[in-house]
Parts: structure tokens; sequence; C-alpha cells
């Protein structure tokens, strides 16, 4: 397999792997643009030279869009490897390559944020297990802080208190979301234009910087869906999900 590093010298050139067509695309086009710039804070975006979902992309943990307190570490943002491109080892040539840069930036270890079991989104925990990551911290209602110290005296990251217990002041149904997810540029929209034909109460909330989202009210930044102020899902919602949970919740 032949890899890309993705920078912001070919970056309009190349596809993103979970939003894959033209730079017209919204997705595409919002996603892009959140990369051009993380680059300056040291993101490195890698994947297939092929067309589909086969990518790592990481973060010194200081810049993470992530309410973490792991200084010193490296963070993995997102981890995709499905479809044809899954049982050849991919995923190993991916990590593999963020621990080599890890640890030529004298990084304490690894972090990523995923789930007690597979959650839509998050990084598989049994292959993480499998690879040596450890739980470093939890914060309801499933999340988990995983972490791959690459010495036994590395300090231990955690969760932000503001994400430990997931809770927004606003009622009614709010979406918090980032542009780190490609997938958010279309679906916000369809699930807003939803709500108001509905006559349902919404609000939808970007997180347009590091510091907004490494102080935000959910551990998982890029999607998180409020109900009546308590945490509902990170499952991006088209009109079809958006309405059973609305008929779910009452």
């Amino acid at each position: 397999m032949e890899y890309v590093k993705v920078t912001k010298d070919n970056l309009e050139q190349e596809h993103i792997c979970c939003a894959i067509s033209n730079n017209k695309d919204v997705q595409v086009a919002s996603k892009k643009a959140w990369l051009s710039e993380r680059f300056k804070d040291g993101l490195t975006f890698l994947k297939s030279a092929e067309r589909g979902k086969c990518f790592i992309e990481y973060i010194p943990a200081e810049y993470a869009w992530c309410p973490i307190e792991a200084d010193g570490y490296m963070h993995i943002d997102c981890f995709w490897v499905s479809g044809s491109f899954k049982g050849h080892g991919y995923s190993n040539d991916l990590l593999s390559a963020c621990i080599e840069e890890a640890k030529s930036k004298g990084k304490h270890g690894i972090t990523v944020v995923s789930s007690a079991k597979k959650t839509s989104f998050l990084s598989d925990p049994k292959y993480l297990a499998y690879k040596g990551f450890k739980v470093a911290d939890s914060a309801e209602p499933f999340f988990t802080l995983l972490y791959l110290p690459f010495d036994e005296n590395a300090p231990v990251p955690k969760f932000k208190d503001c994400a430990k217990h997931p809770h927004t002041d606003k009622g009614g149904f709010v979406i918090y979301y980032t542009h780190g997810c490609p997938f958010t540029a279309k679906y916000v929209p369809i699930a807003e234009n939803f709500a108001k034909q509905k006559g349902v109460l919404f609000e939808s909330v970007l997180i347009d910087s590091t510091e907004k989202a490494q102080n935000a009210p959910a551990a998982w930044t890029n999607y998180a869906v409020f109900y009546n102020g308590n945490y509902v899902t990170n499952e991006i919602l088209n009109e079809r999900k958006f309405a059973e949970l609305i008929e779910r919740l009452g």
C-alpha cells in the first residue's frame, strides 16, 4: 500500500477519504478549510493513495479539538479503515506511523477517544487494546480516553471536568459540532431544516476554535446531540434518524 501525507501544498489535489467528492462539495470544502488551519498546529493527515476510507489524523494533544488534559502526548483525531481496506494490515501501518512520529518528537505517548464498546465514529476499543492502549479516564455516557504510554512513568491523561458529565442549559434539541468531521456540514443543516418543519425547538452550535473545543460540554466534539440539557448521542442524524429520536424522546 502506498500512503500519502496531506499537507497545505497538496490539500487541494488530494481526496480526504471520508468524503470523496470535488472541492465544491460542502463536506469536502468545510473539512479542507478546517485541515488547512490545523496544519500550523502540527496536524498530520496520512491516508492511502487509493480512494476510500483508509486514513489516520493526529495532532499534538495541546492543540487537540477535544476536552482533555494530555500535555506531551500525540492525540488521534480520527482513525478509519473500512470496506475493502480491512484485513490487510493497513491499520497497523497507519498506527505505526503515528507512533513513530510521536516518538521522534519526544512525546509521552498517544491518546484517543473511544468507548467501552464499539461505537459509530469512534476508534475500535478492541483493536486499540490489542495494540497496547489502556484506559486513562472515562466520561459519561460511554466515552473512554485511551492512551499508549511510551514509558511506565508517563503522566496519565484525563478528560476535563466539563466533559465528564455532559450537560447544557439549553432547552430542546441542541447539536454541538465542528468541521473536523466533513459530514456535519451536510447533516447539521438537514437536522435544522427538519426541526423547523416539525416545529421542534432546535439550535446548532458550531465549535469553531481550539479553545471552544477544549472546553466543550461533551467528550466527542465533532458531533454531540443534547435534548433538554441531557446528552443523547454522537451519531450523526439524517431525517429518518432524527424523526425516530424525536418520537422516542416525546
